[in-house]
């Protein structure tokens, strides 16, 4: 998205709410962009840095030529700071680098923008430190963070932010674009269902390691219904040695998710709603007549609760271990 009217094609509120800011010269200080995955937030956040330091701006757009908005795009620019997660979190000493920077004027102009990619992991500590500037906001230094989780983000940092809210894509023009590039349309509602990103779903589509995982979360799925007792070997003998760091734990666990949902679809006569099962597939009748609504709504809840750890850092053995056991009560 280079402009805001193509900003406006998937995100009409958010490009509305800024380019008014931007004819009235009433840029905030502070905005938070919150949205999943694939919404827009750092084509957004880049384009706002543009703006601000565009030497050839008409209108509301950046011209993109200038030698600030190419610098801009490449990163490069010693004026546009990007900060996001060292691992799990961004960390107080992060922040205590960039608080030294806000000391300087900036170096080819008297402003200044920083860029936090997942704000929702600062730590407590980082937190503290970056409402100093928050607190004391300087009308030459903008700071866009974005989150997919703004309810994790401490409520005096949201409450010194403009938050914007980014809507979910449209699943169907999604699943419809993915179709147009050559994937079938069970394998585009799956994609369309894990994320929003039109070249993560697509490098999804072609990876060896995703089919193996899809496989076997289907294997586990008919474990639970048919060898409760053979669960925990499966996890320790198949599904671990493939799950090896925690962003595919997250995936693996999103899959899990997804089918549970749709055995729960099933139930409930919503067989429209299912991604990674056919209506018609005798798996789908199978599993429904195994698992009951209320277990269902208790392995879902499972699973979040899972996903909730790994995100915590605990370690994806345990909570494996733990959700085989929890799964089969």
């Amino acid at each position: 998205m280079k402009t805001w009217s193509e900003v406006g094609e998937i995100q009409p509120l958010a490009s509305k709410i800024i380019t008014n800011s931007i004819k009235k010269d009433r840029i905030s200080h502070a905005y938070l962009l919150h949205g999943a995955r694939g919404t827009g937030k750092e084509a957004i956040a880049v384009l706002l840095a543009k703006v601000l330091f565009c030497t050839n701006r008409s209108g509301v757009d950046p011209c993109l030529e200038c030698n600030a908005c190419r610098r801009i795009e490449s990163g490069n620019h010693p004026d546009v700071h990007f900060l996001e997660p060292d691992g799990q979190s961004i960390k107080k000493e992060q922040i205590e680098h960039l608080q030294k920077e806000f000391a300087y004027s900036g170096m080819e102009s008297s402003q200044k923008v920083y860029i936090i990619k997942g704000a929702d992991t600062l730590t407590v500590n980082a937190a503290n430190r970056i409402l100093k500037f928050l607190e004391e906001p300087s009308r030459k230094t903008t700071a866009i963070m974005m989150t997919e989780n703004s309810q994790s983000i401490i409520p005096t940092i949201r409450s010194r932010c403009q938050i914007i809210d980014l809507q979910p894509l449209n699943p169907k023009a999604f699943q419809q674009k993915l179709m147009d590039s050559g994937i079938q349309r069970q394998s585009a509602i799956l994609l369309s269902a894990m994320t929003n990103n039109l070249d993560d779903a697509i490098a999804l589509n072609g990876d060896e390691w995703f089919a193996q995982a899809r496989k076997l979360m289907i294997q586990l799925v008919e474990m639970v219904s048919k060898k409760p007792d053979e669960v925990f070997l499966f996890i320790h003998n198949q599904w671990m040695p493939h799950f090896k760091d925690r962003d595919q734990h997250e995936q693996g666990l999103d899959l899990l998710l997804l089918a549970f949902k749709d055995i729960l679809y099933f139930h409930i006569g919503k067989e429209e709603a299912m991604v990674t099962l056919d209506k018609d597939d005798e798996k789908a009748e199978s599993f429904g007549m195994v698992f009951s609504q209320e277990r269902l709504l208790r392995i879902l809840h499972t699973l979040l609760d899972a996903k909730r750890k790994i995100k915590q850092n605990v370690n994806p053995t345990l909570v494996m271990e733990q959700l085989t056991v929890q799964i089969q009560r």
